[in-house]
């Protein structure tokens, strides 16, 4: 998805809609609270559409931890979207290694403050 589709995404985002935007590269935080509710959420129905937002310094921790790859990749076959900041993967030099996970790399000023002004369903970890 490029950014003008995230844009577009974002507006239509209706209540049954999360994003989750993460931050903390702390793994037990990924295992327990990031990945453990989208996990969850997908297998009981809680959101019709899921979305992870990787962001800052978890950006490198996905594109070198191959447990948090492997779970990113369960995650996305349940129907969680994945997506992280092109400009974070750049300056960390792990572009090419998110970009091979099949997550989605755009530049996420424009789109989060949609998701802020829009009043979007957001959880920040």
């Amino acid at each position: 998805m490029d950014l003008e589709e995230t844009l577009q995404s974002i507006e239509a985002a209706g209540d049954e809609s999360l994003y989750i935007l993460w931050t903390n590269a702390d793994p037990l935080t990924a295992e327990k609270m990031v990945f453990m509710y989208a996990k969850n959420s997908m297998l009981y129905e809680q959101w019709e559409k899921l979305t992870i937002i990787v962001w800052g310094a978890t950006t490198k921790l996905v594109a070198e931890d191959a447990q948090i790859q492997e779970q990113v990749r369960y995650l996305q076959s349940l129907g969680v979207h994945f997506t992280a900041c092109v400009t974070c993967a750049k300056e960390l030099g792990v572009e090419d290694k998110i970009a091979a996970l099949d997550i989605d790399l755009i530049k996420w000023l424009k789109p989060l403050t949609a998701l802020l002004k829009g009043r979007k369903h957001l959880i920040t970890v």
